[in-house]
């Protein structure tokens, strides 16, 4: 199955698509269906989804951090729940890094969202690349209940193309 898996960018007609994968998963802040729309045309570039059999079963978005080229900030990852544990996480977003050729992937994880912070552990080790963390934002930062959300840096690290 996993060889089956296409990755690419998005296009436009893939946002309804990314809207009820997120929404099936349960795990993820369901944005607005607005918002998918211009990742997968504005931010297309920083962004990607797996396809299997015509079926969105994965999506990353991403963007680069404003004045800091060389850096690319993963903001969602969604993955079908009978694909996780594939590394398929990791795979799109080493997709969206060697596409912009980046230095460092940047990213916020809540405390308890260990599979991601396993991701983010993983693509450090693969890219043989410091993985440092601190708090970005506390509990108080928000108006409703949420974690604390983690800023996970890993790099600099060089892509080979």
């Amino acid at each position: 199955m996993d060889s089956k898996i296409e990755l690419r960018k998005p296009k436009k007609e893939d946002a309804k698509k990314i809207v009820n994968l997120i929404k099936v998963g349960g795990t993820l802040d369901l944005n607005s269906e607005y918002l998918y729309l211009l990742q997968t045309t504005h931010f297309q570039e920083s962004c990607c989804v797996a396809v299997w059999e015509d079926e969105i079963v994965g999506f990353v978005s991403g963007y680069r951090i404003p004045n800091e080229n060389n850096q690319l900030f993963i903001w969602q990852v969604a993955v079908a729940k009978a694909l996780r544990g594939q590394n398929l996480a990791m795979r799109m977003i080493m997709y969206i890094a060697d596409n912009l050729n980046t230095q460092y992937i940047v990213s916020t994880v809540s405390p308890s969202n260990h599979s991601s912070i396993r991701v983010f552990q993983k693509i450090a080790q693969s890219l043989n690349a410091k993985l440092t963390n601190v708090v970005l934002f506390e509990i108080n930062d928000f108006n409703e209940a949420h974690e604390e959300e983690v800023q996970y840096t890993i790099g600099p690290f060089t892509l080979k193309k």
